[in-house]
């Protein structure tokens, strides 16, 4: 079983891509994350270049969902919200309708942030958006509120949130196993 990680910020040493390598340790025998690390070639979405064609970046976020058999997405919280770059992706991947790379795609969403509440509303939105885009959202937060004191050498050291994102882990390969039972 193989995890898309996707990491809604750019900067190189993010928490929220530390977050990703941290519940790539995290998930169950058996099951491997590989990292995203394409979003920043991705064009503005535009619906008269997806009828044209969809970008060689597009094609690839897409092939890179439709092969995995979950995606994670981590978010920072920008605003109030998730960043722009990754909404973006969302929509790229939500096209096109009916045949989308995220339609039943079971997904979970963590987020990483330097404020308290560890970007709460960014993954509200970001669980919203996916929803409406068809994917199978699995339920359960973990949001890294201060996240400078959470992490120490690229390593989640908070021993409650390791927990929580272990657990999160186990519910997306839950997710997983029921889709391919059902699908049977």
């Amino acid at each position: 079983m193989r995890v898309l990680g996707i990491s809604g910020s750019l900067r190189a040493d993010s928490y929220n891509t530390q977050l990703l390598r941290a519940a790539g340790e995290l998930l169950p025998d058996g099951v491997e994350l590989e990292l995203y690390d394409g979003l920043r070639e991705l064009p503005p979405y535009d619906q008269d270049a997806e009828d044209a064609g969809a970008p060689a970046s597009v094609q690839d976020l897409r092939a890179r969902i439709a092969d995995a058999d979950a995606v994670l997405f981590a978010t920072p919280e920008y605003n109030g919200s998730l960043p722009g770059l990754l909404k973006n992706a969302i929509d790229w991947a939500s096209r096109p309708r009916g045949e989308a790379p995220l339609l039943n795609k079971p997904v979970a969403v963590v987020g990483a942030s330097t404020g308290a509440f560890g970007g709460v509303w960014a993954q509200a939105d970001t669980r919203k958006v996916l929803g409406i885009a068809g994917a199978r959202v699995v339920d359960g937060e973990v949001a890294v509120g201060h996240a400078q004191e959470k992490f120490a050498g690229g390593q989640l050291v908070d021993a409650e949130l390791r927990a929580q994102l272990g657990e999160l882990m186990r519910q997306l390969a839950a997710a997983v196993e029921l889709r391919v039972a059902t699908a049977a």
